[in-house]
């Protein structure tokens, strides 16, 4: 019988950058990603993916407590006191819809913080953007038609979910507007994603080298045979995983499209 015990994957790509490697979260994935899994599947799936996400994302962000608490057993033995390691449910936190494919993930992540924060510290917040393309379908920048948010991010986890981190321009455009348009200094900024590319993980690091990563899988299929044989981010500069149009490889097909039914 073959075992798989590792947490997360082995790279070169910087210590602020979790890829993690579970067979659970690696199978759903697959199933996601293959031919035939259209609605009401795909949601399904990416619950069950972004609640995995968020759970280790969770884990390493919020600051935790000592906790004494009386269970219900107290009325029959005065033993009954439980004593744990608990998340400081006073901490703050934001969750960033990237409309669209975004949508769902961060509604996920913020119903998911209401069992770990009290209610009235937990916000989200709203960025209608997509990609902008030339007349040969290549990327050239981001389209920003508005955004809601709601207020302040002052010692905040502010949480970018979004599934596909393909070139990272919508993500370091987002970034950069709550770095310098939104008050008060946030305590992290953490992006979780589905898939990230070289390429994404190139933008990020020049743009915002601060923003905690973390992902389920890291796609350089377009890389060099010899390039695939070495460890992942060892040869950054040289790996790949987009076509000319910006789309990832093995990747999952257009998501956000998938996830919307927008070819109805």
């Amino acid at each position: 019988m073959t075992t798989h015990n590792q947490q997360f994957l082995e790279h070169s790509l910087g210590e602020n950058i979790h890829i993690l490697s579970h067979p659970f979260s690696e199978t759903v994935l697959t199933k996601f990603s293959s031919v035939g899994t259209f609605q009401p599947t795909l949601n399904h799936q990416i619950q069950l993916l972004y609640q995995f996400l968020f759970t280790e994302a969770f884990n390493f962000s919020f600051n935790v407590k000592e906790n004494e608490s009386d269970t219900r057993m107290k009325e029959l033995v005065d033993e009954a006191v439980l004593k744990n390691t608990i998340v400081d449910g006073k901490q703050k936190a934001v969750f960033v819809d990237l409309a669209r494919a975004g949508t769902y993930p961060s509604h996920i992540g913020y119903e998911l913080c209401h069992f770990l924060l009290e209610q009235q510290n937990i916000r989200q917040d709203h960025f209608y953007l997509n990609r902008k393309v030339n007349e040969n379908e290549e990327v050239i920048g981001v389209d920003v038609s508005g955004s809601k948010i709601g207020g302040g991010q002052g010692d905040a986890v502010v949480f970018f979910p979004d599934p596909m981190g393909a070139t990272g321009g919508s993500l370091s455009y987002c970034v950069d507007h709550y770095k310098n348009k939104v008050e008060g200094k946030a305590k992290r900024y953490v992006a979780l994603h589905l898939i990230i590319t070289p390429e994404y993980v190139r933008r990020m690091k020049k743009d915002h080298p601060d923003v905690e990563i973390f992902a389920l899988r890291y796609d350089r299929g377009l890389s060099k045979p010899e390039v695939l044989q070495t460890l992942p981010g060892e040869r950054l500069a040289e790996e790949s995983g987009l076509t000319e149009k910006q789309y990832i490889v093995p990747g999952a097909g257009g998501v956000g499209e998938i996830l919307n039914n927008s070819f109805v």
